[in-house]
Parts: C-alpha cells; structure tokens; sequence
C-alpha cells in the first residue's frame, strides 16, 4: 500500500510499466540494468532524490521514535545516504554501519558510526567500519536497519546483490518485532514482479524520494 505519493524519481525508463519481470529476463540481467539506470542520474538528480527521500524516512523514523538507526554508505549508483547522516546526527539519533563478519561468512556486523569513525574498503570496494569490539552494536539492540538494494516490486519483495547479507542478518526480525527493516531506493528500481525464494525477508517499508511504501 503506497501511503504517500507526491514527486517523481527521475531514472529513465525504469518505471514498473517498462521493465521486465523477473520471469522473463535473468536475476544478474536484471541488476545490470537497474544498476546502470541509476548510475545514469546525473549529480544534480542524485541529490535532489537523496533530498526528498531524507525528508520521508525522517518523518517514518520520527512516526517510530527511534533511537539506533543502522544504514549504508553510498556505492554503485545508491540513493545517496549522507543527508540523512548528517540529519540523524543532528536529530541526536545513533548511527552504525554495517561490516562483513570477521569469523562468520556471509554475516553483518553492526559498528557505531560517527565523523571520526576510520573506515576502510572491504573486498566489494565498499567502506566500512574498522573492526573495533567496542563499537559494536547487537542487532536486536537496532531500532531501524535501513537496507540498500537492487530491485524492489509492490509486495515489499527486495533483490540485493546476491550475497544474502541483508536476509541471514534479518531473517528473525519478526520474531521480536526488531529491527524493523526498510528499504531506501530509487523509484525507478521498482520491478513489475520479484520471484521469492524461502530465505527473502520482505521489506514492511520502502521509502524512495516520491513515495513511502507500507506492505
């Protein structure tokens, strides 16, 4: 159920109505096209997106009075997430970032984020935060995982890249409510159709810079 709906995303022609389904063209077709839809913005439209996003995951993020708020950085084209950053610093609420598990492959571990965080490329070329045991955050101890990902259809099904990260790390979010999961992206990621498989987790929320998305 889309519960807001005011301005448009301006990918080209990568709304809902052109794109394929999932069922017609491969999972990595797919990302290739989404991904270089997105990468086309040009910097002036990447950040009025990230602008009008910013402001509606805040007022969700006000709605929940939330306190430890878990996102990303911005890699390959992403909706930009450093005005949001910057908002919830200003706002007083705890930000982290996620880093690949230092033991357990394929799993997320979660590590305040501040200004002064060091940061260094994981093996994707994404930065993350250095491995510091004190910075770490217990993901039930999350309020909010904000999720980047690929492609996303009106049922709250999400694709990401393929390593699974995001569905091991909330695969039990129901079971006590937290973190509740939302997802943050371009309008023009949106897909006609995204097959399950019986380890995706839906997103309850999708917020892109037109609309806020509750399934």
């Amino acid at each position: 159920m889309v519960i807001s709906a005011t301005t448009s995303d301006s990918c080209p022609s990568t709304a809902s109505t052109s794109l394929p389904t999932v069922d017609k063209v491969s999972r990595d077709q797919l990302r290739k096209t989404i991904r270089a839809a997105r990468k086309s913005l040009s910097v002036a439209e990447q950040s009025q997106a990230s602008i009008n996003a910013c402001q509606r995951m805040l007022d969700a993020l006000k709605v929940n009075q939330v306190k430890h708020v878990a996102l990303y950085l911005t890699h390959d084209g992403e909706l930009a997430t450093p005005p949001l950053i910057e908002a919830l610093w200003q706002l007083g609420i705890q930000t982290y970032l996620p880093r690949l598990h230092p033991f357990n492959a394929g799993q997320l571990v979660f590590l305040h984020y501040s200004a002064n965080t060091p940061m260094q490329p994981n093996q994707f070329g994404i930065l993350e935060p250095k491995l510091d045991v004190r910075a770490i955050m217990p993901i039930e101890r999350l309020d909010v995982v904000i999720t980047p990902l690929v492609a996303f259809d009106l049922k709250g099904n999400r694709m990401g890249m393929g390593g699974g990260y995001y569905d091991r790390t909330l695969a039990n979010w129901q079971d006590k409510g937290k973190p509740l999961p939302m997802g943050y992206a371009h309008d023009c990621q949106q897909v006609t159709h995204l097959p399950c498989e019986h380890w995706d987790v839906p997103l309850p929320f999708i917020i892109t810079p037109s609309r806020v998305l509750k399934f």
